[in-house]
């Protein structure tokens, strides 16, 4: 001013004065009239909010003004070509990505939720309660979280006879057994189909069978034998009872093994003698008949001769009505082809298991010899055709088709007859 003020007169002085007074105050009343029409906004950028006064036309040209770039799956309140106003509240949130892996198999999702249970909604993503999930639905997203899924099925398990459906997500068959709590010791009676370290898969069928042994006591009864005597004091001929015979009683004891609580084995374990048994002796005479001799001191004095006597035509046996033979009393059980440890093939050579009504009795040999024909009472004509560990003395085994009939005859005293 006091360069000007020397270079110009007063009164010039004071008009250039004037003229710098009126472009300040044109200026700032310009600057004034420029603040006065911004619009004021407010953005929200992921949760924090921003007070912005701004001449943008848009939202777009105002997001590029506060430096938010929008990416594809991020959250914008309003459009971006949307006309910016006075007390409009923009709000911004940036897309997390997050792993979804099903089962080994793995999707990327973008999501600008707040929890894990939203995601699933928003994505129509549905598990059930059988389900392996790694999050819970109020976990925390956050930019990166892999949520790992493993899908449940069902294995069926027929555990003795009664069949359940399990739930799994796999695992090994020990683990299904646990989680279902189904009891299974390897070193247990019971079968598995399956191997405990075998890898579950969906539709597999499990079954166990339980197997349980016990021990069952049978009284039986033995029966007598019948012996013969000679007795010469005895007409020969006749027959006299000497000592009348009387059964003995033995305890036999069977392991008795079940499946699934049916019977599929028994074994003879122990027997036991109760009571002693006595043979029936019988006496058979032998002493020939005296000759009479009041009829031979009357043929004596007339000195005839003799006549030639004419035998008389023998008489014709009727026929029996069942085979005749030597005949006595046995003990009589039944056994079929398939017993435990048969091979079904006799010891004469028949293949009982191919002719399974095939008539058949195990014996002693040293009683009745093999390949002997023989009638027995309640079973018929029969051939001995096999031996057996407990077949000892008059006892007899006799063939039956299946274990229902065998277990139907039973034991039981029966006659039998040697026809050969």
């Amino acid at each position: 001013m006091r360069i000007i003020s020397k270079l110009l007169p007063a009164s010039k002085m004071k008009l250039v004065i004037s003229s710098i007074g009126v472009m300040a105050l044109i200026a700032f009343s310009s600057f004034v009239i420029f603040e006065a029409t911004k619009a004021e906004v407010a953005v929200v950028d992921n949760g924090e909010e921003l007070s912005v006064r701004t001449h943008a036309n848009t939202v777009g040209d105002l997001l590029d003004e506060v430096g938010i770039t929008v990416g594809e799956h991020d959250a914008l309140s309003h459009a971006t070509d949307a006309q910016v106003e006075t007390g409009m509240e923009v709000t911004y949130i940036t897309a997390k990505q997050v792993m979804v892996d099903v089962d080994g198999t793995e999707t990327a999702y973008y999501t600008t939720v707040d929890t894990v249970g939203e995601f699933f909604a928003e994505n129509n993503l549905s598990f059930t309660k059988h389900d392996d999930v790694s999050h819970t639905a109020d976990d925390a997203i956050e930019d990166g979280l892999k949520l790992e899924v493993a899908q449940a099925f069902q294995v069926t398990v027929n555990d003795g006879g009664k069949k359940k459906k399990v739930w799994t997500t796999g695992g090994t068959v020990a683990d299904l057994l646990a989680s279902a709590n189904i009891k299974y010791n390897k070193k247990s009676n019971d079968k598995l189909n399956v191997k405990l370290d075998d890898t579950v898969q969906a539709d597999d069928k499990i079954s166990i069978i339980r197997v349980t042994k016990s021990k069952k006591e049978v009284t039986e009864a033995v029966a007598f034998q019948e012996e013969r005597q000679e007795d010469s004091s005895l007409e020969k001929g006749k027959t006299r009872v000497v000592q009348e015979g009387k059964e003995g009683s033995v305890i036999k004891v069977f392991e008795i093994i079940k499946e699934n609580g049916k019977e599929v084995d028994r074994k003879l374990i122990e027997t036991k003698t109760v009571e002693e048994g006595q043979n029936r002796v019988i006496a058979l005479g032998t002493k020939e008949p005296q000759q009479d001799l009041v009829q031979v001191a009357k043929k004596t004095p007339k000195q005839e001769k003799p006549k030639q006597e004419t035998k008389a035509p023998a008489k014709k046996k009727p026929a029996a009505e069942k085979p005749s033979g030597k005949e006595f009393y046995v003990t009589a059980s039944a056994f079929t082809a398939t017993c435990s440890g048969c091979s079904g093939v006799t010891r004469i050579g028949i293949n009982l298991k191919a002719n399974p009504n095939a008539k058949v009795i195990a014996v002693d040999p040293s009683i009745i010899p093999l390949g002997t024909k023989v009638w027995v009472e309640g079973y018929g004509e029969a051939i001995a055709g096999d031996t057996g560990g407990n077949i000892v003395g008059h006892r007899i085994d006799v063939h039956v088709p299946t274990k229902a009939d065998a277990y139907r005859w039973g034991v039981r005293k029966v006659k039998i007859r040697i026809l050969n």
